[in-house]
């Protein structure tokens, strides 16, 4: 009984793991951001695919087929070095995602006013609203399950994210070859190589690679893949090719359309369409893309409510949390889990009231979730070394090619880049103003502080 009741709940093809991958990972909100650094952008996305992406993803697809448990990157850091860090691993899952949530759904409320010249609907009031409605249905919505919560991501994979990419890199290539407008980023060879005048360029390389962060999340579904040990490996490889494909192509897109001074860091996408819908005489299409880029936006969140609770779930069950916590409906579903995500989610909402401006707010937001994030990683990086030495005859169905020193190169490129891209967070950003830069940098200090600290408390009190 208990084998035919696993079977039933396996749901997940290689196809539904793609889409839940690029939907988790490939966002048109990072576009914007990878677009401040014209075409030298493609440099950063190869060696960030390079250093961070692709050993991420590689060792997600070892450690995910060797322990094709429900945790994921709870159960590998636990097992590697201890419950006290597979706690705080879990933890930084969790927080990294309720900073994000408030920063992703502004896109919502400003394609809005985006669209209809709106000061009134841009206002930080209006954008709070719009991403407490929109984070509550979400919530609902994840309720019901993992089969619904996969239809609702590969429907906004390729509605919401898919389409308007695709379709962003066609007009792109098309700007560049019919002269229906001037391309504002040069794009000779030495243009695509990166252009450091001074350190602060570089500050905003950690929300770029946030950006190709989240492929390991969907190891928390390992329980409802059909076969996890052939299907994991095959998706990431599908999964790590479209995400970099597409967002460095539709990033330089935004680039040589939309002029840097010009440049919205929340909007620039839609601005982009504008310009070439306009040059095409078919702006009427606009509200269109407009709204298609708001469904994936939903469709990012539903994906990411509910997997990081899976692993905080797993925590719970084993006396790390308290036990409320622990409780699930009959879909399996840890709803107090999601209650509590969503209370503190509503709170982090009206820093969008409390700053002076949403952009600000946004960036702010953005850059504390990246560097969240990337301490999460460091972590990740570790414990992968430990479990080749703490396992070494543990059955593997995938395993990095190498032996041990292969695993120490990929844990030590993407290691170094995390710590590199964190450190550099703090530095205020050349291309963004932000007002006061002690303000900016104390508040991101005090963040950090504010969301690490009580994981250390909680679990101390076990």
């Amino acid at each position: 009984m208990a084998v035919a009741a696993a079977a039933k709940g396996r749901v997940l093809s290689v196809f539904s793991l793609v889409m839940i991958n690029v939907i988790a990972v490939d966002s048109l909100r990072t576009l914007p951001f990878s677009a401040e650094f014209g075409l030298s952008l493609i440099s950063y996305y190869a060696l960030f695919g390079l250093c961070f992406f692709i050993p991420v993803a590689l060792i997600t697809a070892e450690l995910a087929t060797t322990w094709p448990k429900r945790g994921g990157i709870y159960i590998w850091v636990r097992e590697a070095l201890g419950t006290k860090a597979g706690f705080l691993v879990v933890w930084l899952q969790w927080v990294y995602n309720l900073v994000w949530y408030p920063a992703i759904l502004a896109t919502i409320s400003l394609i809005i006013a985006h669209l209809f010249n709106s000061a009134v609907l841009a206002s930080p009031a209006v954008t709070m609203l719009i991403v407490l409605a929109v984070f509550w249905l979400a919530t609902l919505g994840n309720c019901y399950g993992m089969e619904l919560s996969s239809l609702i991501s590969t429907f906004c994979t390729w509605a919401g994210t898919l389409l308007p990419m695709t379709l962003v890199i066609a007009l792109g290539f098309w700007w560049l070859g019919s002269g229906q407008g001037p391309v504002v980023a040069d794009y000779s060879w030495q243009d695509l190589l990166p252009k450091v005048h001074s350190i602060d360029d570089l500050a905003i390389v950690a929300s770029i690679l946030f950006g190709l962060m989240g492929i390991e999340m969907s190891a928390v579904h390992a329980q409802e893949v059909k076969n996890p040990k052939r299907d994991y490996p095959i998706a990431l490889k599908y999964s790590v090719v479209i995400i970099l494909l597409t967002l460095a192509l539709s990033s330089a897109a935004v680039a040589v359309v939309v002029p840097k001074e010009e440049l919205n860091i929340v909007t620039g996408v839609v601005q982009a369409f504008e310009y070439f819908f306009t040059a095409l005489g078919i702006p009427w299409l606009l509200p269109i893309i407009a709204v298609a880029i708001i469904i994936g936006s939903v469709g990012a969140i539903a994906a990411w409510v509910i997997g990081p609770t899976k692993a905080l779930l797993v925590a719970a069950q084993e006396d790390n949390l308290p036990k409320f916590l622990a409780k699930t409906n009959k879909y399996g579903v840890p709803v107090n889990i999601l209650l509590v995500q969503g209370v503190i989610v509503s709170v982090l909402s009206t820093l969008y009231v409390a700053l002076p401006t949403v952009e600000s707010a946004y960036l702010l937001l953005t850059q504390l979730t990246a560097m969240l994030a990337l301490l999460m990683h460091l972590l990740f990086f570790v414990a992968a070394i430990k479990l080749r030495y703490k396992f070494p005859n543990i059955n593997r169905p995938y395993k990095i090619p190498g032996g041990n020193w292969g695993m120490w190169l990929v844990c030590l490129l993407g290691g170094l880049c995390s710590l590199a891209a964190l450190l550099l967070g703090f530095l205020p950003p050349s291309q963004i103003a932000i007002g006061n830069k002690v303000v900016y940098q104390s508040l991101l200090l005090f963040g950090l502080l504010a969301f690490c600290v009580p994981a250390y408390f909680i679990h101390k009190r076990k």
